[in-house]
């Protein structure tokens, strides 16, 4: 519960993409338009609704519906902690592996780009940097990691370097 608010129940899809010499892990630009997180890099997913099964179901529906990847692409393998977003989500990330050959179709109002960036870029922790802004009269402290031009940080970054902690146990 964030003040007297209950969070909204949320799920990603954290995808590992079996590439000939490594794992990527894809990523989604948002579009600017969007009400929440415009512009940011994320997972594909979203609220849960109240046709789904469970996070997993919300995960692949929701990727399906942004990315256009099928489930049937997608071989779940487990998942990370549940993360607390300061928007009001609590957000339940899955992991999948994705075998290519596949196709992706992003869903334009929301999705601006599609890319793959190395797993093991991303979770190096010597590729954590620590930020501190302001938000509502309140100093918040974050992660991220820059990769190429793509600046990932927030929910994203904190998921990341759970996937580190994950893999490292």
């Amino acid at each position: 519960v964030r003040g007297d608010k209950p969070l909204t129940p949320a799920a990603v899809l954290v995808p590992l993409v079996v590439r000939e010499d490594r794992l990527n892990v894809m990523l989604t630009k948002r579009t600017e338009n969007l009400k929440n997180h415009a512009g940011q890099i994320s997972f594909p997913g979203g609220r849960v609704d109240d046709n789904d099964r469970d996070a997993q179901h919300t995960a692949l529906r929701e990727t399906e519906e942004e990315v256009g990847l099928h489930s049937r692409h997608i071989e779940i393998i487990g998942e990370l902690d549940e993360y607390i977003v300061g928007t009001g989500y609590l957000v339940n990330p899955i992991i999948g592996v994705i075998e290519p050959p596949f196709e992706l179709t992003p869903q334009e109002d929301e999705v601006a780009e599609i890319f793959e960036a190395p797993l093991d870029f991303l979770i190096h922790p010597e590729n954590f940097e620590r930020f501190a802004r302001e938000f509502n009269g309140q100093t918040r402290h974050h992660f991220a990691i820059t990769w190429q031009d793509y600046f990932i940080w927030g929910a994203t970054a904190g998921m990341l370097i759970n996937l580190y902690e994950v893999l490292h146990r």
